[in-house]
């Protein structure tokens, strides 16, 4: 699971109480302890513990920095210098929760000590006019289930802010000639995003398995060897031992190379050069690399993997996603699709257990067949032509349907008709991305507040999707 570190900066309002907002500072730190939330306070900045001067908000942006903070909490124990708050976020440059606790009945004389949510609604203001974004909790008690699952929802967005910001991507090998629908833009992938592809030569790749493959023996076996042990306790054998051998040489290569060219994640021309100088397809390495947590995309799809690694990161990498090509539709359901891959898929999505054996298209061994798991999912897609770019992005439900090659699963959404008319509309292609489980909002709200990416729902619902961000 990721680490997502919060700095906790709670505000005040010097016209409003202060014993108050230092109670309620104390209240919010105690229910971040009980939640397990990593969070940075600000107590040794001043005697209050609390945000509401330039001179503290300088000592407390220089101690985040150090610190690394991945995103910033702001909650206004009263009314809060809003301000305040908007300098440091603005500078800090990390995903902001905006956030008060529900203001009590006022005194019998009238009076109220706190005001939080009208502090709220004046920084929402001038966080716009300081050019922040930011994310908002509904205003509630730390005890209301919302402010746990918002918490948790958010941190899922700065999950998902810098698994994006860090992203690199291994390219091994050039598209396949004939993927005119893989073709992306380096330089502005780099310019827009600061994502880097790391382009390398198929030979380097060949290399390295041979390499791989010619270690000896050491203390607990060869990595070869050990990936092997690795393979046979997950997954059925139906190829020659020496395609074992060479499957397993092609993960321990790729794995190498993605730590040695510091890479979140890549994508690989599998076809047809590879075959010819290795004699096995790559989809099962894939699927070993998949498995831990390092999504390898097929046909060099450099924006597939960038989709993985957005939808992992929203689900606080705790599930595999798999890869996918949008194929042809179900047979007897009318909303049904079939999506499938030679076989890369990781082998903890599958429900069955999977096998090492003969792709669909291809006569060389190395692919993978299973099922994945139904149940609910969400399938997302990161794509874009003339500079403007999407996520593409709704859900599904795994269903039965006729038995399939390769890695597979069948699915049903709300109209098949409406989706296909986007995916061929553009700016998206056959590939995709899924992951069980819904992570829909979490994606809408990261790439539609933080990473300049429109979230482009194919069906209807972003009423609903607004809706629960807001605590509905």
């Amino acid at each position: 699971m990721a680490t997502i570190r919060l700095g906790y900066a709670p505000t005040r309002r010097s016209i409003f109480s202060a014993p108050d907002a230092r109670k309620y500072r104390g209240i919010i730190a105690d229910k971040l302890d009980e939640l397990g939330i990593d969070y940075v306070d600000i107590d040794d900045v001043n005697e209050e513990g609390l945000l509401f001067c330039e001179e503290d908000r300088l000592k407390i942006l220089e101690k985040f920095r150090a610190e690394h903070v991945d995103g910033l909490f702001l909650p206004h124990c009263n009314f809060g210098t809003e301000f305040m708050c908007a300098r440091l976020a603005k500078d800090l440059d990390v995903p902001v929760l905006l956030w008060g606790p529900l203001d009590e009945r006022p005194e019998p004389d009238g009076t109220r000590p706190r005001d939080s949510q009208c502090g709220l609604f004046a920084t929402g203001k001038v966080l716009r006019r300081f050019n922040v974004p930011f994310t908002y909790m509904t205003n509630c008690r730390v005890d209301d289930p919302v402010f746990e699952r918002g918490l948790r929802d958010f941190l899922a967005v700065c999950n998902v802010v810098k698994v994006f910001r860090e992203a690199r991507i291994l390219q091994i090998g050039p598209r396949p000639y004939e993927f005119y629908s893989t073709m992306c833009n380096e330089g502005e992938l780099l310019e827009r995003f600061n994502i880097e592809c790391v382009p390398v030569p198929l030979p380097e790749l060949t290399r390295a398995v041979a390499e791989a493959k010619g270690e000896a023996t050491g203390d607990g076996g060869s990595a070869i060897e050990r990936q092997i042990a690795w393979i046979r306790e997950r997954y059925d054998i139906n190829c020659s031992e020496e395609q074992l051998e060479t499957v397993a040489g092609m993960a321990v290569a790729m794995r190498r190379m993605l730590e040695a060219y510091h890479c979140t994640a890549g994508c690989i021309q599998c076809w047809n050069e590879l075959q010819h100088e290795l004699g096995i397809m790559p989809c099962a390495a894939n699927s070993i690399l998949n498995e831990e947590g390092f999504p390898i995309s097929c046909e060099t799809d450099v924006h597939g993997s960038i989709t993985s690694l957005l939808v992992e990161a929203a689900a606080m990498n705790e599930k595999r996603s798999f890869f996918a090509d949008w194929t042809i539709r179900h047979p007897d359901e009318p909303n049904g699709e079939l999506l499938q891959h030679c076989g890369p898929w990781p082998c903890s999505v599958a429900c069955e257990r999977p096998k090492v054996t003969l792709p669909l298209a291809f006569n060389y061994n190395g692919a993978v067949t299973a099922e994945a798991k139904h149940g609910e999912l969400t399938i997302a897609r990161f794509d874009g032509d003339h500079g403007r770019y999407s996520l593409l992005l709704g859900n599904a439900e795994g269903i039965d349907g006729p038995m399939g090659k390769g890695t597979y699963l069948w699915i049903k959404v709300a109209n098949i008709k409406r989706l296909e008319a986007k995916i061929v509309e553009g700016p998206y292609i056959h590939h995709c991305t899924a992951i069980h489980g819904n992570v829909v909002p979490i994606l809408y709200e990261a790439c539609g507040k933080y990473l300049g990416i429109m979230p482009d729902l194919y069906d209807p619902i972003e009423e609903e999707v607004k809706a629960y961000l807001r605590g509905e």
